[in-house]
């Protein structure tokens, strides 16, 4: 058995970062499975349920707005994933490896740190990353429904918090909500533009 992980939302203005931990089988097939920016939204959410039924183990964990204001984008995707690794059901010596999309590892466990590898573009090369990709990217547009709901008027539904024209000049319109990232500069930006 080996685990894949994947993140979420490093790039939004607004938001957690959400990553997912998913055990698989060696040789284990989920179809359709792969990396979770190729697929529509109906696929992902399609997929979501399969991977949840499918999979030997999986877990989904997040670093706040404020984790990421305090630590850096970086730093608290790479605790998400280690939440989300924390999460699992099944850990070393059953797992066999750990495969961490992209080029950085986050602080684990020394078993875990043993058996660990990173894979840049991993969630396209790897059925367990890829799968973890489509876990943590449709749970956090989950959340960025129900923000919109909480906030309206941000479009949250529509762009998911990315830095798209809309949700720029809404932040400018409407102000910086509780869930914008601060440590982002066009958050800091328009948030100063308020205070003028």
């Amino acid at each position: 058995m080996f685990a894949g992980v994947d993140e979420a939302g490093r790039g939004p203005l607004a938001g957690p970062v959400v990553a997912a931990a998913v055990v698989v089988r060696d040789g284990q097939v989920l179809p359709g499975v792969t990396d979770s920016k190729k697929l529509t939204a109906a696929r992902r959410a399609a997929l979501f349920d399969l991977i949840c039924e499918e999979a030997v183990a999986w877990s989904i964990a997040s670093a706040s707005v404020a984790e990421i204001d305090e630590l850096n984008i970086l730093h608290a995707s790479m605790l998400a994933m280690a939440r989300a690794i924390a999460g699992l059901d099944v850990q070393p010596p059953a797992l066999r490896s750990i495969r961490i999309d992209g080029n950085r590892c986050p602080e684990l466990t020394a078993p875990q740190r043993a058996i660990a590898q990173t894979i840049v573009r991993g969630d396209a090369q790897c059925i367990a990353i890829g799968a973890a990709s489509i876990l943590a990217k449709v749970t956090r547009d989950r959340m960025m429904l129900d923000m919109d709901a909480r906030y309206p008027g941000y479009g949250f539904a529509q762009h998911k918090g990315y830095p798209t024209k809309v949700h720029v000049s809404a932040l400018r319109e409407l102000g910086v909500t509780p869930e914008h990232r601060m440590s982002f500069r066009p958050v800091r930006e328009a948030a100063a533009e308020v205070h003028v």
